[in-house]
């Protein structure tokens, strides 16, 4: 009897929800009918990403490899989410990849390219960044950079139409020097190597200009030393010998960093180190705008979809190109324009921000066009921090304690 019971009420219950949802379920489905149909009479937005071709990095370890598809493959994937979103209203877009040649002239091959797309993703190096920004063709083109660093692109050097997505070297000194403040360590000992080369510890490892280094401790109240150490660390056989020096810091609170190139003493000799005297150099530590061990704020869901899309994990330009396509999806859904005149203004404007996995939605500054974004500090394997560190206020962003203020700025647009 007992069961019965249970039966007839689950039956009921079952019922009532079929009838229920019935008509929400046809309306559902109409809805996303309409909206997928909607796309296929609307021209697609066409998006150029333009790719030079360098020489790649070359890393310590034979296990660590520069992709093939390194930021394309973020690109891609930012495409395929903008799209999704896409069919529901009305837009569609497409990207268009050329590689330059190498040894092409950037400014040469780029006029044909910039005369009939608008909407650019620039995988360029400075110089033919700017190149190819400052022809005649490029004049009302929106450029999305997403390879560069330079803090000279965002100060003298700076273009209007050029919009800044990865950190500047700037940022990425404060989010280091603001960490290392937070810990309590205001002795810093810079030990500079042998430079030339392209060597590098690992892909996530970020090289500093000792300038950029001795302005940002200057501004932030540390104390910072420089030595400079000839010659380099030429073969892992010789490194443990090669490595005393760093165990002879007199001051226990003081942190070494080191700049070793073409190799680097941080992935040799990673823990060798007495006296307490800490190195964020050790085990190769990078301020990067992404990691592939970062998991907050739904980044987990992020890293995953890239991987089974890629095969692989994501670097930081896979991270900036996802973001220069996002840019764009963000910015034409939200002002409902497609011209670049109007994309631009949208992009400068409050009323712009996308989200990026970071806890708060990214804008750009409108002295310099830098894309203001939290920091992470993270070795190749785990994220340590985030800067903007606890502490460091500002009276509009918090983002905005890192790198070049608006009262700091040398950047003058040209109309």
């Amino acid at each position: 009897m007992h069961r019965n019971l249970k039966s007839a009420a689950g039956a009921a219950f079952a019922l009532f929800w079929l009838l229920a949802l019935q008509p929400l379920s046809s309306a559902s489905a109409a809805a996303v009918a309409e909206g997928a149909a909607a796309p296929s009479g609307v021209a697609p937005l066409t998006i150029l990403y333009l790719a030079g071709d360098y020489p790649k990095a070359q890393y310590l370890s034979l296990l660590q490899t520069e992709p093939d598809d390194d930021g394309e493959a973020g690109a891609r994937l930012a495409l395929s989410e903008i799209n999704l979103t896409g069919k529901f209203v009305g837009r569609q877009y497409a990207m268009d990849v050329v590689h330059l040649k190498p040894g092409a002239v950037v400014a040469t091959e780029a006029k044909p390219l910039l005369a009939r797309y608008s909407l650019v993703i620039a995988d360029l190096t400075a110089p033919d960044l700017l190149a190819a920004a400052k022809t005649p063709e490029a004049k009302d083109a929106i450029i999305l950079d997403m390879r560069t660093s330079e803090d000279s692109l965002r100060q003298e050097q700076c273009a209007r139409n050029i919009f800044h997505l990865l950190p500047s070297t700037a940022m990425r000194a404060d989010a280091l020097a603001q960490f290392l403040v937070a810990k309590g360590w205001r002795r810093w000992l810079l030990l500079r190597g042998a430079g030339g080369g392209r060597m590098r510890p690992s892909p996530t490892t970020f090289v500093f200009p000792p300038r950029a280094l001795a302005a940002r401790s200057s501004r932030i109240g540390a104390m910072l030393t420089m030595r400079d150490r000839a010659g380099s660390i030429p073969a892992i056989s010789k490194s443990r010998r090669r490595c005393r020096w760093r165990r002879r810091t007199r001051r226990p609170t003081m942190w070494l960093w080191s700049r070793m190139r073409p190799t680097s003493s941080a992935t040799i000799c990673p823990t060798t180190r007495s006296n307490r005297a800490s190195s964020p150099a050790r085990r190769g530590s990078c301020r990067s705008p992404g990691h592939p061990a970062y998991q907050e704020y739904s980044a987990l869901q992020m890293q995953h979809r890239f991987e089974i899309a890629a095969h692989r994990p994501m670097t930081e330009r896979d991270y900036a190109g996802w973001l220069a396509i996002r840019t764009i999806g963000e910015a034409v859904i939200r002002s409902g324009k497609t011209d670049t005149k109007s994309l631009g203004d949208f992009l400068r404007g409050d009323d712009f921000g996308i989200a990026a996995f970071k806890g708060q939605a990214l804008s750009f500054r409108r002295w310099d066009q830098q894309l203001r974004q939290p920091v992470l500090l993270a070795t190749p394997l785990m994220v340590v921090s985030m800067s903007p560190q606890e502490g460091f206020l500002h009276p509009k962003f918090l983002t905005d304690t890192l790198g070049y203020d608006e009262p700091e700025t040398r950047c003058r647009f040209t109309q």
